[in-house]
């Protein structure tokens, strides 16, 4: 993929870089954990931490949610799409064939991460840069995708397998119902993570030299 062997002057980047590598989509999943709970909570609290925001405002929420609460998500989801079928929005014979099972798949996993936005707490910062306010909510969202690729690359690192979803609106109000969570948090994406019991699909990659380049080599 145009990459050259270089000696790195910490060690620690060739495992960061690594680690960023063997990060892939993973939908085969089950029920297993192969660390304690205690570490998982550990890796997603780092991430709410740790991981930048523009002018520090911080807006990204995390939810872990663990063996049985999980599951509650994707009952939700299964009910939202049972709920298109219903209303004649979503083919039965395409919710049975294809969306059904790929649901399930996700509520045979250990967990799910939810992330969300608080736009709200961009208030201040908009009225203080008022000229950059169309720009916060896509900064927001910048930070919260450093989140999820963060927690999900380490959640690979230590074993897991995962793959990133995307369901709202439909999941929406049933999340914040269920877990009481507050309105102005906006769910942005869902990471289901579980023991893998198959591979990543081949991934292809578009030529280098046309996404990079170099200039005052």
């Amino acid at each position: 993929m145009g990459s050259i062997a270089v000696e790195f002057k910490n060690p620690a980047t060739a495992t960061l870089l690594e680690a960023a590598k063997a990060r892939r989509t993973i939908y085969g999943l089950k029920a297993e954990s192969p660390i304690p709970d205690e570490v998982i909570e550990a890796i997603v609290k780092d991430a709410v931490l740790h991981v930048p925001s523009s002018f520090n405002t911080q807006t990204s929420r995390v939810v872990l949610l663990l063996k049985d609460e999980h599951k509650k998500v994707w009952d939700i989801a299964l009910q939202a799409m049972e709920g298109l079928v219903a209303a004649g929005v979503l083919p039965k014979e395409a919710y049975e064939s294809s969306t059904k099972p790929k649901l399930e798949g996700f509520r045979a996993g250990y967990g799910t991460v939810l992330f969300f936005v608080d736009y709200d707490a961009l208030k201040d910062i908009k009225e203080k840069f008022a000229i950059y306010a169309d720009k916060f909510d896509p900064f927001a969202l910048e930070s919260n995708a450093m989140s999820q690729y963060l927690v999900w690359t380490a959640l690979t690192s230590e074993g897991f397998g995962a793959n990133l979803q995307h369901y709202s609106p439909l999941i929406d109000e049933q999340i914040q119902k269920t877990w009481n969570l507050p309105a102005n948090w906006k769910l942005d994406a869902q990471l289901v993570f579980g023991t893998p019991t198959s591979g990543p699909a081949e991934k292809t990659f578009a030529p280098l030299e046309d996404r990079y380049k170099v200039f005052g080599k």
